[in-house]
């Protein structure tokens, strides 16, 4: 068993690299125009994909507040320990941030997530998102500490796949701390509020949605859902 401090470093650095690949390569496509709108969704696959092997086994590579408020919903998260979770995972957002402000001076927004439409749009697309996220998440693993032999690919894969949907409108946040991030550095806040709250509401959405079909899969226990 990893104790509370290896699973928060494991949080913190796991953070750290996801918004740091994710909003980076956001930032290199600003500057170049090479990484183009597909290979940020890639970008953003397989890095949760890589941290997922990496850290699922020290932390369960949660990496996300919404995801940590699911589990903790879900029965599957101690309650006292979601808190430190989800301040390690802005922590190691905006040090992340904050890094590419540091080498990207000149960029205006840092990979902050604004819609391309109306707010209504875009909440309605990140909270559908982060639920199907949610759901893929707790219906392929059977705890929170256990990453499996292909939850990697999976969950990797849902982020890349929605990235590359849906991104171009909302920005396919599905993630308080990736989107709190850039938007504190670069002092965009406009439409943060959508990336805060359609998340978080996809996660708590999700959870009855997966005992729906798997009750055991979704609770400590089947009894623990009651």
């Amino acid at each position: 068993m990893s104790t509370m401090r290896q699973r928060l470093a494991a949080e913190l650095l796991g953070t750290f690299a996801l918004v740091f690949a994710g909003t980076g390569a956001i930032v290199v496509n600003d500057v170049t125009g090479a990484v183009t709108h597909v290979g940020i969704a890639l970008t953003f696959g397989l890095v949760v994909m890589a941290l997922i092997y990496t850290l699922g086994d020290v932390s369960g590579a949660h990496f996300n507040p919404a995801v940590t408020i699911g589990f903790v919903l879900a029965r599957r998260f101690p309650f006292r320990e979601a808190w430190p979770y989800m301040l390690v995972q802005f922590l190691g957002a905006l040090a992340a941030s904050g890094t590419l402000r540091f080498l990207f001076p000149d960029n205006e927004k840092l990979g902050t997530t604004s819609p391309r439409g109306s707010w209504m749009q875009s909440f309605v697309l990140e909270l559908l998102l982060s639920a199907f996220l949610m759901f893929v998440i707790l219906n392929t693993t059977t705890g929170s500490k256990e990453k499996g032999l292909t939850v990697g690919i999976v969950v990797g894969a849902v982020i890349g796949l929605e990235a590359m949907f849906a991104g171009g409108v909302s920005g396919a946040s599905m993630n308080p701390a990736r989107s709190f991030a850039p938007a504190l550095v670069s002092g965009h806040f406009e439409s943060l509020w959508i990336y805060l709250l359609a998340p978080t509401l996809g996660a708590c959405v999700a959870v009855p949605g997966c005992r729906l079909v798997q009750t055991p899969g979704c609770c400590v226990t089947a009894e623990g859902c009651s």
